[in-house]
């Protein structure tokens, strides 16, 4: 597994929508895609957890009130996580024929420098790192939990594992036995100390999330020495977490997470106040219409309603409904149909 940084740079002053990592999402694929369809079309379609994972720009934004203002001449800082061996040799063979810019929508990001974010390393070198008293982890990107039905934006230790295992599982060729363990980090993993603050951002193709960040230092009872394998594996996926991120939406941008307490020199990135002011419409728009559906006994009405409530606010920020169907992957008379409705249900009309 390997994480690689990516230093970009904006010539001018670009406008990015608010879900832009949707397009960093879609641009990164299609690279891959170009010398590899069978890897790109596994990492976007694969039903189960996915190899990879990036992030949102970091770096210096003039906020609008409607969008994010890239600065001229600024360096931004992108990464991209591969989680096996497959995807590594992928990447490796990519940076080999490396485009010069990131062409996100609007904004072609030139790239100027190609660094590790985390340092290659292998499953059997994580199983052997050194145990300590303690584990810290700092979350810098929005970090959430599925949990019957809503978000969790709470690092309860059994969620934040249970995230690393279920990676740690599928990639590692080596599984543990999900349930033993999970039982054994309610049971001896213990807060300590705790920094966190709640986000709200539109993240992946559709809907809002709540999610934290900030940063958790977990320390262990007495008792979870009587199960050495367990100790060891808490400090293994503690040290895998930088690589697989943490929680939900990993491949848009959320749950990004570094080893240690960072807060006094790698704060979270503050969310610009044009993807807040997005995600708190799309999350009135959804209370809206999911309220609106139940009383109509509308089917999948959370989905449904998401999805009206993400085309309808970000028509409202002014996107067209072609890059609004291009994100959300649907035809674009769908999304004019999804518009109409959202419309006239806002109206009361449906």
């Amino acid at each position: 597994m390997v994480g690689l940084q990516f230093d970009l740079v904006a010539d001018s002053a670009y406008e990015l929508y608010p879900q832009y990592t949707i397009g960093l999402h879609a641009w990164f694929l299609e690279q891959i895609q170009d010398f590899d369809p069978a890897l790109s079309a596994q990492l976007h379609d694969g039903e189960t957890d996915k190899a990879f994972n990036i992030s949102g720009l970091s770096g210096q934004f003039s906020t609008q009130s409607r969008s994010l203002q890239l600065q001229a001449g600024k360096t931004y800082q992108w990464t991209v996580n591969g989680l096996t061996k497959p995807v590594v040799a992928g990447l490796a063979q990519w940076l080999k024929q490396l485009p010069e810019v990131v062409a996100l929508k609007n904004a072609p990001l030139a790239i100027r420098r190609v660094s590790y974010a985390q340092e290659p390393t292998t499953y059997a070198k994580l199983a052997a790192v050194e145990t300590g008293r303690s584990l810290s982890l700092t979350f810098v990107s929005p970090t959430s939990f599925r949990r019957k039905g809503h978000h969790l934006p709470l690092p309860w230790p059994r969620n934040v594992f249970h995230s690393y295992l279920r990676r740690w599982n599928e990639f590692a060729d080596r599984p543990v036995d999900q349930d033993e363990f999970l039982d054994w980090v309610d049971d001896c993993v213990v807060f300590q100390r705790h920094e966190l603050a709640s986000e709200k951002i539109a993240a992946g193709k559709r809907g809002s999330v709540t999610g934290f960040v900030g940063a958790v230092t977990y320390g262990l009872a007495g008792k979870a020495a009587a199960h050495e394998e367990f100790e060891q594996l808490f400090y293994t996926l503690g040290h895998y977490a930088p690589y697989c991120g943490t929680g939900h939406k990993t491949t848009f941008g959320l749950g990004q997470t570094r080893l240690g307490w960072h807060l006094s020199q790698a704060a979270p990135q503050e969310i610009p106040a044009a993807q807040r002011l997005l995600a708190d419409r799309i999350d009135e728009l959804t209370t809206y219409f999911v309220n609106q559906k139940k009383r109509t006994g509308g089917h999948r009405a959370q989905d449904s309603a998401e999805t009206w409530a993400t085309v309808l606010a970000r028509r409202e920020l002014g996107d067209s409904l072609q890059a609004i169907a291009e994100d959300l992957g649907i035809p674009y008379e769908t999304a004019k149909t999804y518009s109409k409705l959202a419309r006239r249900a806002l109206r009361g009309d449906a």
